[in-house]
Parts: C-alpha cells; structure tokens; sequence
C-alpha cells in the first residue's frame, strides 16, 4: 500500500482523461457494428439506399457555425470595448451579469422561443428583407422558399445568442487584463481611448481575443437541440441562404429513436460522434492553450 501511495494522488487527475477515452472507445466500437460503407463522408444520405454519407450535415454545421461564430465575435467585441473602456464602472457591474447569464439559459428555451416567435419573424419580414436587398448575392437571390421562417438564417441567429456569453466574456477578461500603464502612457502621449484600444489594447490581448474565436466556435458547432428545433432537418444540400438544412448535432438527436431498433443507424450516429468529439476536441484545446498562454503571459509581466 505505501509503494501505491505516490500514484493515489494521479487518479483523480486521471479520471477526466479515461471518460474521454471510455466515450471514444464506445463510439468506435457502436460505429462498426455495421458496415456503411466507404461512403460515409460523402454527400449522399439515403439510408434506404445504404447511403449514409454525413458530409451533407458536415456542410450543415459550418454553414451555421462559422457565420454565428462572426456575428458573436463582433458583438463581443463591441460588448467587451463598451464595457471595459466607455461605458462608467457602476454600469458596467450592472450590464455584465445581463451578457452573463444569457449563458444559463438552457438551450430548448432558445429553442421553443425562436420556434413560436422568432420563426414567424424570419419567415414574414427578414428573410424577404435579405432577398430584396441582397438579392444581387450569390445565395441571396432567387425564390424564398416557404418554410415557416425555419432553416440556417434563424440557426444562425440562435447560435450567435448562444455563442455571445463565451466570447464576450473572454475578449472582455482580456481586455482587462491591460496593464493599466499600457493606457495611461498611451493617453499622456495625446492617443484617444479609441485609439489606444485599437494600437495598444487589442494587439496585447490578441491571444486571448483568438481563444474566445476558438472556444465560440466550439460552443456553436457542438449546439444541439435548439437548432434541430428551428434548422428544418433537411438531409440534402441547401441550394440558397433561405434553405432548411441539418448539422450533425441536430442529426443525431433526430435519430435516436430510429437507431434504438437498427444497427445501422446506431452506427451512423456513433461515426457522427466520433468526427463531432474529434473537432470540437481539437478546437476547445487549441482554444484552452491560448487561454493559459495569455495568463502565463501575464503572470510572467511582460
């Protein structure tokens, strides 16, 4: 027992690294229970065909992560400036908790709300909008197609909302964390706040300013039930912006039941998972470096 004793102190560190490996074991052993093929990264889904290409879905998660993870970064971003430089101290410790707790909203409320109110919405006012003004847009033009306001512009907003909570609250740590000589020597030269935020601020929390990309990205491809709630589930590629589509999230969560009874569905699920812990793996650690990289960064002083 004493010769075990300098390892009881590694279990506990341990545990994370073994459930994450228990769960990429399961999903490889479920996915090759039944053999789809060498198409599954295809753009074919058609299950009744034995096709069971996920690139369609692939498409779909980009399409909705990367525009929401643009939109959630520049609202950030003028949140976090507003907050640390503009706007007085007592009301930024008022608005802060606001952006905040956007975070603690659990997503099927997001969903059942942009399902009844904001759907309408789109569907009446937005999306024609969009089509009358960018029409000239590749994507933006032709027919809007009717689908109740559902598809990847509604997603799209959705997933902003849900993606703003994290990278606002990392570019604005970041910006914080300015050593406060850095603004005053910049305002005694005569530089507006504007423009030492712009050629002092930003540049130094620029680590931290990516992380909050990389970790936004992660929160919004990953999203699962409150974009299958508003996407419109289609399994075939979008042909416009106004068109219903599917990510890989949302694909898995419409399939559970189907994959109760069939191992062939169970096993395109389980490949699913595996190339969904795989990227936002990859992301969220990228994103985790850059974090502790900046306060290294910091603790060191320069």
């Amino acid at each position: 027992m004493h010769r075990l004793g300098w390892f009881l102190p590694f279990v506990p560190a341990l545990v994370p690294a073994a459930i994450i490996a228990g769960i990429l074991v399961s999903l490889l052993s479920a996915g090759l229970q039944a053999n789809l093929g060498g198409s599954l990264f295809s753009f074919r889904w058609n299950p009744a065909q034995n096709e069971w290409g996920i690139g369609v879905f692939l498409v779909g998660s980009f399409l909705t992560a990367i525009p929401a993870l643009a939109f959630s970064m520049l609202i950030g971003l003028g949140l976090a400036i507003a907050s640390t430089v503009y706007l007085p101290r007592f009301m930024s410790r008022w608005l802060d908790p606001f952006v905040d707790l956007l975070a603690g909203i659990p997503s099927v409320v997001y969903g059942i709300w942009a399902y009844v109110s904001i759907a309408p919405l789109f569907a009446n006012t937005f999306n024609p909008w969009l089509n009358t003004n960018l029409g000239f847009v590749p994507g933006f033009g032709g027919r809007v197609p009717s689908t109740g306001g559902q598809g990847l512009p509604i997603s799209i907003f959705i997933l902003t909302l849900m993606a703003l909570p994290i990278t606002t609250l990392l570019i604005r740590d970041s910006l914080r964390s300015v050593p406060k000589d850095l603004w005053e020597s910049g305002l005694a030269l005569g530089a507006t706040r504007w423009e030492v935020m712009h050629r002092v601020a930003l540049p130094y929390s620029s680590r931290g300013v990516l992380s909050a990309a990389l970790l936004g990205f992660g929160r919004a491809f990953g999203e699962t039930v409150a974009v299958a709630m508003v996407i419109g589930g289609a399994s075939t590629l979008p042909t416009s912006f106004y068109s219903t589509s599917n990510t890989i999230p949302a694909t898995m969560f419409s399939l559970l039941d189907s994959a109760r009874n069939n191992s062939h569905f169970l096993s395109a699920i389980a490949d699913m998972g595996v190339v969904l812990l795989a990227i936002t793996l990859v992301v969220n650690i990228l994103g985790r470096r850059l974090v502790s990289s900046v306060y290294a960064y910091e603790m060191a002083g320069l």
